[in-house]
């Protein structure tokens, strides 16, 4: 079953009030999408939850005389309808038939139907549609006054995704949480006398929820269960055994989840990308000797990675894109053949994988479902794999052999921006460290290291255009078509472009390579259908003017990117935008930052919420 889930969970057990903590938690929640919203606190000896329709500031209005305010431990969450109909009944957290276990679940319970029957013939009565509400049934059918042993008992008979926070009205003094397949963060506060452990606990299922309170965490591994109560914390799997656990140090600063004065966090997030592109960059060019110092590849990897004879990048959406960019860098730069695969089809193509393949699985989160089952696919027929993630700690990250880090810090905006530019600069990193290893010469490396050193202040003189960028979003705001074409490096940024319009403003949008059009598309164009082309100075830069001609010729309104100084496109193009030059392998760096600009401005001017476009998530955590 395909399904986007896009729910956020919050949990709290520590010393102060609990429902300040978790309302906060799922307000730093809300940009990955929701319908509904609830919460449950145990206060003065039993569970009290609340739920609602709508935003989480519609749940803060129910509970303003909750009787939950006074309590230390509770679970809250978002929800995106996928089981059962938007509904109060069907919002989280869902309850056992004595309404004594509550639960939070992210994922889908594959096997709910066999599960709910079972146990509607034990006895049990269902208050949902949902194929969560299995789980405190389930708990309830095997509690003997134990709570994580009536979860490992329910997990065992579940089959599916999920990261789950479970709290009883029996034991007021313990939260439990458990995963797979979904993310989980547990943050640790309040450190007692040197042990290390804490007496406060913060569970969720994104970093943004955690930040305020502490920035010491631990990451739930597939399969393992974390007890919490105020003696501290331990870890087991599903046969009880004790799991080892060490907890990390998050490098992420709560002002960067913050619009910092921008009306919206997509628009800070573009005007992030001179500083989010230096820190993927950081320590990790060597200019004056034209290399790219990549620890994570480093070490024991590093003789496998000489013997790479062909690589598979996999990857979901616009990291997808970012992956296509990719294969033509490595491809013409190392010379080794690359193969770019959406990752939700992976595994169903058998794939011809060996143990001198490179498997590179590109994911802003680390945690897309799609990713990580083609990864696993990979990784079990041999294949070194390698991950490109922006999520220190994120279940990708850890499951590939090594991997590159982003270092583009929190991305709250659903539609991705300086994620992808992020890992646009890893991919040129890549390419310069594997070419280097082959047929790139010392001169040629050096080229390249210098170039992208400059890519950030090239990126600062175009976001200073951002005015005009605007005025020419004003201009074509209203049609309901567009084109976005590119040929080589700039066919990957036309579609970018076209999905970012498509997120952001609903507006249909096609990217093309821009020799496609002749075999097909161009029967569309008319005066009501723009065209934007990428028509940088570059190998194809002839070839572009051409299929603008043709463009022009049928009366089409057409957008033209081009580089500064270029004056001879203003005779063929109805607006232009002039970006900075660089060398061909880097311009979807520049490229796309007026595509973002632009998808940005119509967004707002027909009055969306652009950090957080409907349907959409920024973790897609179940196929």
């Amino acid at each position: 079953m395909l399904n986007k889930y896009m729910c956020g969970i919050i949990g709290y057990l520590g010393n102060k009030k609990a429902l300040p903590i978790l309302i906060e938690g799922l307000e730093r929640l809300e940009y990955r999408g929701y319908d509904s919203a609830g919460v449950a606190v145990y206060c003065l000896g039993k569970i009290v939850s609340t739920k609602s329709v709508g935003r989480v500031n519609l749940l803060k209005e129910k509970i303003a005389s909750h009787c939950g305010v006074d309590g230390v431990i509770g679970i809250a969450h978002t929800r995106w309808a996928t089981h059962g109909k938007l509904s109060e009944r069907n919002a989280h957290p869902h309850c056992d038939c004595k309404k004594d276990i509550w639960v939070c679940h992210n994922g889908i319970i594959e096997n709910y139907k066999e599960l709910k029957d079972w146990l509607i013939k034990r006895g049990h009565k269902f208050r949902s549609e949902t194929d969560t509400e299995v789980l405190p049934h389930l708990m309830e059918e095997f509690y003997d006054g134990n709570l994580e042993s009536a979860l490992i008992e329910a997990l065992k008979r579940v089959r599916g995704a999920y990261a789950i926070v479970a709290i009883s009205k029996n034991e007021p003094e313990k939260i439990v949480a458990a995963k797979n397949s979904s993310p989980l963060i547990i943050g640790v506060g309040d450190p007692s006398t040197g042990s290390g452990q804490g007496k406060e606990y913060i569970i969720a299922s994104d970093v943004s929820a955690i930040l305020n309170h502490t920035k010491k965490v631990v990451y739930l591994n597939d399969g393992e269960i974390a007890v919490m109560d105020m003696n501290g914390i331990r870890f087991l799997d599903l046969n009880q055994k004790k799991v080892s656990k060490k907890t990390q140090i998050l490098d992420w600063d709560l002002d960067s989840a913050q619009k910092s004065g921008y009306p919206h966090f997509m628009l800070k997030e573009i005007f992030e990308q001179p500083e989010s592109i230096a820190n993927s960059l950081a320590g990790r060019l060597i200019v004056k000797d034209g290399l790219a110092k990549l620890g994570g590849l480093e070490g024991a990897k590093k003789n496998k990675i000489a013997d790479i004879k062909r690589i598979l990048i996999s990857a979901c959406g616009t990291a997808f894109y970012a992956g296509l960019a990719g294969e033509y860098m490595i491809e013409e730069k190392a010379g080794i053949p690359v193969e770019v695969d959406l990752a939700s089809e992976f595994r169903y193509r058998r794939p011809i994988v060996d143990k001198n393949t490179a498997f590179i699985v590109v994911s802003q989160s680390g945690e897309t479902a799609d990713s990580l089952a083609a990864l696993r696919e990979a990784k079990e027929k041999g294949a070194l794999t390698l991950g490109i993630v922006n999520a220190v700690g994120s279940t990708i990250a850890r499951e590939t052999d090594a991997g590159i880090y982003n270092h583009a810090g929190p991305e709250i905006g659903v539609a991705s921006t300086k994620a992808f530019t992020s890992q646009l600069s890893i991919f040129a990193l890549l390419t310069l460290f594997l070419a280097r290893q082959r047929q790139m010469s010392l001169a040629e490396g050096k080229d390249l290291a210098l170039e992208l050193e400059k890519i950030p202040e090239k990126i600062k003189q175009i976001l200073k255009i951002a005015p005009k960028i605007k005025k020419i979003a004003a201009k074509y705001k209203n049609f309901k078509d567009f084109f976005f074409l590119g040929r080589k490096y700039n066919y990957p940024v036309a579609l970018e472009g076209a999905l970012k319009l498509k997120e952001i403003s609903y507006i249909h949008a096609e990217g093309y390579g821009a020799g496609e059009l002749k075999h097909g598309p161009i029967a569309l164009i008319d005066k009501n259908f723009p065209s934007v082309f990428i028509v940088t100075e570059n190998s194809v830069y002839e070839k572009t003017i051409s299929n603008i001609e043709e463009i022009k010729a049928r009366g089409g309104p057409i957008i033209a990117i081009t580089n500064i100084g270029n004056k001879k496109i203003s005779k063929l193009a109805d607006d232009v935008i002039y970006v900075p030059k660089t060398i061909e392998m880097l311009e979807p760096l520049l490229n796309v930052i007026p595509l973002q600009l632009l998808a940005y401005y119509i967004g707002t001017m027909k009055g969306y919420d652009v950090d957080k476009p409907r349907n959409l998530a920024k973790s897609v955590t179940v196929e």
